[in-house]
């Protein structure tokens, strides 16, 4: 396979995913305490989708996405609900906003990953956010989508040999 049909297939699963969570996203509000980052301590382990957050601020709200080992994830926060998608079939639901004076994510996946169920939010900007993952993953940075458009400059998934 050429790089440039690797590119493409990256770019037409991208597309679709940003597609799906378009469809998919809810309405809601957020809070608007103006926050921009979080402390920098890392998140614990053990966290569910059940968390205690009083309302994700407006920053946080929308959809983002990053790659991670050659998949595409997407992060939608709407209001103080979450989702996450990555190609290859992890669907996770649950909770965002501010817990004790920091931004948090927590998560349940479908497949029973627990690669990403308590995320700190270290920081966010209108284009990208930092997200710490308690367990393996750590931290991964996300591009805002906006309008269901894929942010420029994703990288292309590695080609097959």
């Amino acid at each position: 396979m050429t790089t440039a049909t690797a590119r493409a297939r990256t770019a037409a699963a991208a597309a679709g995913l940003v597609g799906v969570l378009a469809l998919t996203a809810c309405s809601g509000g957020g809070s608007k305490d103006g926050s921009s980052s979080g402390p920098s301590a890392t998140p614990t382990a053990g966290g569910s989708a059940t968390g205690a957050v009083t309302g994700a601020s407006d920053s946080l709200q929308g959809s983002w996405i990053t790659t991670s080992k050659g998949k595409i994830v997407a992060l939608v926060v709407t209001g103080k609900k979450a989702g996450l998608f990555a190609t290859g079939g992890s669907v996770c639901s649950g909770t965002a906003g501010t817990e004790t004076g920091m931004q948090m994510i927590h998560l349940t996946c479908t497949d029973g990953s627990k690669d990403r169920v308590t995320g700190m939010i270290g920081s966010v900007s209108k284009n990208g956010m930092k997200v710490t993952w308690s367990g393996r993953l750590g931290e991964e940075t996300y591009t805002k989508a906006d309008g269901g458009k894929l942010p420029s400059g994703l990288p292309s998934a590695p080609a097959n040999p």
